[in-house]
């Protein structure tokens, strides 16, 4: 269903055409073998893993050479799509889960993505700054806030200030109450039209 992708991104190149088109058949053979995406979920892989992923440069699009850290990847996601959309930004990600990061390492290979770095870590034991942090829900927000907030490069060329772009779905109000004055809630449903986006957002943490 690479057609999904183009109809909301339509300017890709030869390259990243065939590099989404290939997504399906690497998560298929790898999660055979690693469960990293749910049986049910393998099926709608387009819509609810990579469209959903993209829904993060619906809202920021990243400068060439901006370095993006994507925390708690799992099996590449939001990560892999996005390196995909953008092949000239750095993403290096990272996961508590070892196995996870061998499919993450395996599917970037076998796409051919050179902009990909990933590593069995946990985001506290992260060296590096970065201009971005992405992630797909991988906690609660004050917690992933914890995790991360000393990792914010303050080199800025984006158009953004740097900072988070977490996915998540639901009602945030609570969860976000100790960010509400900074934060920015971007509502999916605004840029795709499937029902999946109904209650999914990108919560932005603008953080220098």
């Amino acid at each position: 269903m690479v057609s999904l992708i183009t109809h909301y991104f339509p300017n890709l190149t030869d390259v990243q055409l065939k590099q989404f088109a290939e997504l399906q058949t690497v998560y298929e053979h790898w999660n055979a073998q690693i469960n990293v995406v749910s049986r049910k979920d393998i099926d709608l892989l387009y819509e609810r893993h990579v469209l959903h992923s993209l829904g993060i440069a619906k809202v920021m699009q990243f400068k060439p050479n901006t370095n993006v850290m994507d925390v708690g990847c799992g099996g590449g996601f939001p990560g892999i799509p996005l390196a995909i959309l953008f092949p000239e930004v750095n993403f290096y990600l990272v996961d508590s889960i070892g196995k996870k990061i061998k499919v993450v390492n395996e599917v970037a290979a076998a796409l051919g993505l050179t902009n990909v770095r990933a590593e069995h870590k946990r985001a506290e034991e992260v060296k590096g700054k970065f201009e971005f942090i992405v992630s797909r829900a991988v906690t609660e927000f004050p917690e992933f806030y914890r995790w991360v907030q000393n990792k914010i490069s303050n080199k800025k060329f984006n158009d953004l200030p740097n900072g988070i772009l977490y996915l998540k779905g639901g009602d945030l109000e609570k969860e976000l109450e100790s960010f509400k004055k900074r934060v920015v809630i971007y509502d999916l449903k605004n840029y795709f039209k499937e029902e999946f986006f109904e209650t999914k957002k990108v919560v932005y943490l603008p953080m220098n």
